[in-house]
């Protein structure tokens, strides 16, 4: 199954978790698209600005975005239809959860690293 996987606070710094993410996802050859604060290049992966609808289907999106960062992507999020969320530590938003339920949009509160390290991604 294609696990395409939005990365949302993407960082082009090496030391930030995103970037680790984006990294780590693409060594396990899941597809990333990656959207942070302003364009940037990381190694030889372009990391997008804004809310780009020419992104094709999403299947996760990985937040390292706090709450309140997190508003203004709320219906961006939903119209991508993904299938899951995942709030990364630091990034638990539990009224945007309830909007994702409401949508039948499953909300996982876990690393995105941990999670790929340990094959349960």
């Amino acid at each position: 199954m294609d696990k395409t996987t939005l990365v949302l606070g993407a960082s082009p710094k090496p030391e930030r978790y995103s970037n680790r993410a984006i990294k780590s996802l693409l060594s396990k050859n899941i597809p990333v698209i990656a959207i942070g604060k302003r364009e940037a290049e990381t190694g030889n992966f372009r990391i997008r600005k804004g809310m780009p609808y020419d992104i094709g289907p999403v299947h996760t999106v990985t937040l390292y975005l706090n709450a309140e960062n997190q508003q203004e992507y709320y219906d961006y999020i939903l119209s991508l239809n993904p299938k899951r969320i995942i709030f990364n530590p630091g990034t638990t938003n539990s009224e945007f959860a309830e909007i994702l339920r409401k949508n039948n949009i499953e909300v996982v509160n876990d690393c995105m690293l941990v999670m790929l390290s340990c094959g349960v991604f």
